[in-house]
């Protein structure tokens, strides 16, 4: 991807995976290594905030009903609706995606590290929508065998398989994914593995950089 935000002054790769894929262990690996990490899943959280426009865009397109006593939003009210229709689904991130990529543009022009790492758990889904991140400079995938994921999810989540593969097939495919990698991590092994894994890429990221 070609980056076309100038005001960005870090190097930008956009880390994404399926779900139980081990984002989350990538990212903090990279962060121990001195690399910012910007996650859209936490600004995710915080543009719905009590008060917040993307609360009250929601509370306008869903209802008040979700709206919590304490002024919170009901995920898990939310969840339902959004994962039984699709068109709810799109209604809502045509809602959060803007608000997402704004805060996530902002917290980046604040960076003061060579590299930062933007994680994106549905980049393969937003690119399919056409809400792009264009001004990436990398795109890293982590990729896992769907038969792990079930595996690490029904472990993690305590869920059926079932309800784990359903939530899988909500999903883009791996094939999608893979589709749109610049670079990928293999994360079928240990953590000692991965982590010399995101070394061996996180030196390759510092010489794209001083090039």
């Amino acid at each position: 991807m070609n980056k076309r935000n100038p005001n960005i002054p870090a190097f930008v790769i956009a880390l994404t995976g399926g779900i139980a894929s081990g984002k989350t262990a990538v990212s903090d690996t990279f962060s121990d290594l001195g690399v910012a990490v910007i996650d859209t899943d936490v600004i995710a959280r915080e543009v719905v905030l009590p008060d917040s426009a993307g609360l009250v865009a929601i509370a306008d397109s869903f209802g008040n009903q979700l709206i919590q006593d304490d002024g919170q939003l009901n995920r898990r009210a939310l969840r339902d609706i959004i994962f039984a229709d699709k068109s709810k689904r799109e209604l809502l991130e045509s809602i959060l995606h803007p608000l997402i990529r704004a805060e996530s543009i902002r917290q980046l022009q604040q960076v003061d590290t060579p590299l930062a790492i933007l994680v994106i758990p549905l980049l393969a889904e937003g690119l399919d929508s056409g809400n792009t991140y264009q001004w990436v400079d990398r795109v890293l995938v982590v990729d896992v065998d769907e038969a792990i994921q079930i595996q690490r999810l029904t472990a993690r989540d305590q869920v059926s398989e079932p309800l784990a593969q359903a939530i899988l097939d909500n999903q883009a495919s791996r094939k999608q994914r893979l589709a749109i990698a610049d670079d990928v991590i293999v994360n079928d092994r240990d953590l000692e593995y991965l982590r010399v894994a995101v070394g061996v890429l996180y030196n390759e990221y510092l010489g794209m950089v001083r090039s």
